[in-house]
């Protein structure tokens, strides 16, 4: 079942573990954690509405960093999660739980953001709780670089979006789709998703 925040078992005690495993310094929605930062190198872990975990990773030369980076991340999230039985799947969408039967994270800006999501979009409560992804930021060197970056990111966003397909499931069921999480992002803000035709733009 999605894991909630309080209790011995939840996600505040994960974050303690994790905690405890790194040296990282928790930071506070009031008197609660809510993610973990790294003050050595820039990076560390934030929590998404449903519990979902952000590593925001520091900057790397090449994937290779990205992914080492990325390993021992999951090496110290699954030690400190194995005693509390919490368990984590790699899936672009929660295969199984409604939006309504997962908790909410405490976190301030949720309580504004769900309103809001439920007003613009058919599915934005969905990317809230139960989408996750692993993104890349890609930094530029100069206005013209910035443009060309953002114009064959776009291009190839449909590409990547069918390379790294795996959220067939929502519901319990079969949605139709090889990636419902892109279905999602399509439903959920027109002012802020989709495709960008201004980008090509002269």
């Amino acid at each position: 079942r999605p894991v909630t925040y309080e209790g011995p078992n939840g996600i505040r005690a994960l974050l303690a573990g994790i905690e405890a495993e790194t040296g990282w310094h928790p930071f506070y929605d009031g008197d609660n954690p809510i993610g973990l930062r790294n003050f050595e190198v820039a990076g560390g872990i934030s929590l998404e509405p449903g519990g979902q975990f952000e590593l925001s990773g520091s900057p790397q030369a090449d994937l290779h960093g990205t992914a080492a980076e990325l390993a021992e991340h999951l090496r110290v999230a699954k030690k400190a999660a194995a005693p509390l039985d919490i368990h984590f799947l790699g899936l672009g969408v929660t295969p199984l739980w409604r939006v309504d039967q997962i908790p909410s994270m405490p976190k301030s800006r949720y309580g504004i953001m769900k309103p809001y999501m439920e007003r613009v979009g058919t599915l934005g409560t969905s990317m809230m709780f139960r989408s996750a992804t692993v993104q890349a930021n890609l930094d530029f060197s100069s206005e013209a670089d910035m443009v060309k970056k953002l114009r064959v990111s776009v291009a190839l966003q449909p590409v990547a979006t069918a390379l790294f397909a795996n959220s067939p499931f929502a519901d319990g069921r079969d949605t139709g789709y090889l990636s419902y999480r892109s279905h999602i992002w399509l439903n959920t803000d027109e002012a802020r998703t989709g495709m960008l035709p201004f980008a090509f733009e002269e």
